[in-house]
């Protein structure tokens, strides 16, 4: 049997494919891109080759895989193509379904626009590579300056030069704190303006071989330039450094800047043994007196040493050859420590400093003055003044009265750096221990302590009279000046912390401005009096100081207790209220429906 349709009624289709979908109108479709150019190639090579490409289909219900045709008058079927090729379960990552390609990877100039850039989490120990080998500088660095600041007052005694070079040293870095820092690290960058600054300290070292007031006093206002961009760069380093760490790490970045800021204060601190022991190695001239004047001698040791009259008549004791020595050793520690940031430390760029710059401008010096400024018409600020000058009269006093004075005087100066080395490491021990302490017994216990324990040591340098035969009393003093002066460093610091939340810039500008003021008036006057009336000046600055920060504490106290009361009238008031809405009968649904039997509607 043949069950082929007659010829007649069988047709041959051809599709044609509308100007409006063209494949360069189906640009977002990606399938339909790779179909066209496929199909196109396919179907102009059906029109050769004949019945291969011809269909029989149904005239009155023409379709393409479900696609529904269009019949023209000459017969031949216009084919929607469109729904052939569409998915209706695929959901693309646009508005109009339409598949995106993956985002491209930026490059390093690009992130760098936007303000990102790219680190490998292997990056982490390069970073702690950078923070060790910052602060193994910066106590290289202070081994040199501290020992050679405690040993100023006993080696460069004559006509108080060796005070005075001090005293410019904190001069030129109050005017230094102002204007410097931003300008020099905008210029050179974080890292290079770190290696300039600690380099200003090799002109005040090399001083040291020819000490004369056209030396060390120029040489000690470099230094105090130099201080402040140095300290600046150093704190944006290590912040800078330990936000990568933490995003690298996955930690909360408050915890990383402790923990570096601690790393650092730790070598830091250091310095004060390290410098001390040197000088006291090398420094072994004994206190050279003979029998018979010794008693004279010690009766014009402590409290009795006038500088003003011992400078100008009294040559230091020291050999110059012991002198060159330790003061070699002393500027190669500085250049040691220069080569080591040169060589060890990544240029801040390496973690986002052009970013950093951009998006946190930078205030200029006139603008950090005027907040500085601003910071003084708040009462709580004016009041802490005298504290805070007090900082810096005691340690100016340590490092150069009682150094000259007391220990000098009477053990000489090979013993400077030994009881020195006792004052550094129990005021480290006691910052320490201080600081967790605060935690169980509040600040004011910690601050009563350290007024008792100052104003008993200044009580007790004014009665005794230092003597070599009691080389453990010079400890004990030096000791105890250590815990005083570790409770004003730390619980000083925390008070302005406390207090001053949002404007914390401006409160610790005016902390550095006014302990550099009590550094320099303590070292101009340490060359004019007595030691005996320093003591009187200090305690009478510690308690009017102390009086003062009572009624801050006091003031801030009240203010805390009327907060609290305060808070928990809100929470006793929003109780009640939650009370007295949970009272009230739930509306159901039946008295909706009263509700609604009650209304009558009047159509008019």
């Amino acid at each position: 049997m043949n069950l082929e349709k007659p010829a007649e009624t069988k047709k041959k289709f051809s599709i044609e494919i509308p100007e409006i979908l063209r494949p360069i109108e189906r640009v977002n479709s990606v399938r339909s891109f790779l179909y066209w150019n496929i199909v196109d190639d396919a179907i102009e090579e059906g029109e050769n080759r004949g019945p291969e490409m011809t269909a029989g289909l149904d005239a009155n219900n023409a379709t393409t895989n479900g696609a529904p045709g269009k019949k023209n008058d000459d017969g031949v079927f216009t084919v929607s193509v469109t729904g052939a090729y569409e998915n209706d379960g695929f959901k693309g990552d646009g508005g109009d379904n339409a598949p995106q390609k993956p985002p491209r990877e930026l490059t390093d100039e690009e992130a760098s626009q936007q303000g990102k850039f790219k680190m490998s989490t292997k990056e982490k120990w390069r970073i702690l590579k950078n923070v060790t080998a910052i602060s193994c500088a910066f106590m290289i660095q202070f081994t040199a300056f501290q020992g050679t600041a405690n040993l100023q007052s006993s080696i460069n005694s004559k006509d108080g030069l060796g005070t005075l070079s001090l005293s410019s040293v904190f001069a030129a870095l109050v005017v230094s704190c102002i204007f410097v820092p931003s300008f020099l690290i905008k210029k050179l960058t974080v890292k290079w303006t770190l290696c300039i600054s600690m380099l200003c300290y090799a002109p005040y070292m090399a001083a040291q071989f020819y000490p004369r007031f056209y030396t060390l006093i120029p040489c000690g206002i470099i230094v105090g330039i130099g201080a402040a961009p140095m300290w600046a760069s150093k704190a944006t380093y290590l912040t800078q450094v330990a936000g990568v760490y933490a995003k690298l790490t996955d930690q909360a970045v408050d915890a990383i800047i402790v923990r570096f800021f601690g790393f650092f204060f730790l070598a830091w601190q250091s310095a004060e043994l390290w410098g001390n022991l040197i000088s006291s190695l090398v420094l072994s001239n004994p206190h050279g007196t003979s029998s018979e004047d010794e008693n004279d001698n010690y009766e014009n040791c402590g409290a009795s040493f006038c500088a003003a009259i011992s400078n100008n008549d009294e040559e230091t004791s020291v050999a110059m050859v012991e002198i060159y020595t330790i003061f070699s050793i002393y500027l190669a520690c500085i250049l040691v420590a220069v080569l080591l940031i040169v060589v060890m430390v990544d240029p801040l760029s390496r973690y986002g400093e052009k970013q950093r710059r951009n998006s946190a401008p930078d205030l200029s010096g006139l603008q950090l003055l005027s907040a500085t400024f601003i910071q003084l018409k708040k009462p709580y600020q004016q009041l802490l003044i005298p504290i805070t000058i007090y900082i810096g009269v005691e340690q100016a006093f340590v490092s150069a009265d009682f150094t000259q004075s007391y220990v000098s005087c009477a053990l000489g100066v090979n013993n400077v750096g030994f009881v020195m080395i006792c004052f550094g490491v129990v005021n480290a021990i006691c910052s320490l221990l201080f600081g967790s302490v605060m935690k169980y017994v509040g600040r004011v216990p910690i601050m009563v302590l350290g007024l008792s324990v100052h104003a008993g040591v200044q009580i007790f340098l004014l009665l005794w009279r230092p003597h070599p035969s009691n080389p453990l009393l010079f400890f004990m003093a030096s000791g105890l000046w250590g815990v005083g002066d570790a409770v004003w460093q730390t619980q000083v610091n925390g008070l302005y912390g406390a207090l001053f939340r949002r404007n914390k810039e401006a409160a610790f500008s005016n902390y550095r401005l006014w302990e550099s003021v009590g550094f320099v008036i303590a070292y101009i006057y340490s060359t004019q009096l007595c030691t005996r009336i320093k003591l009187f000046v200090q305690l009478s600055i510690l308690v009017f100081g102390f009086m003062l920060y009572c009624v801050v504490e006091i003031h801030h106290m009240r203010k805390l207790r009327r907060q609290k009361e305060k808070e928990k009238r809100a929470a006793e008031l929003a109780a009640k209220r939650q009370a007295e809405i949970e009272q009230e009968p739930e509306t159901t649904d039946d008295e909706k429906d009263d509700i609604d039997d009650e209304i009558i509607v009047t159509h008019l």
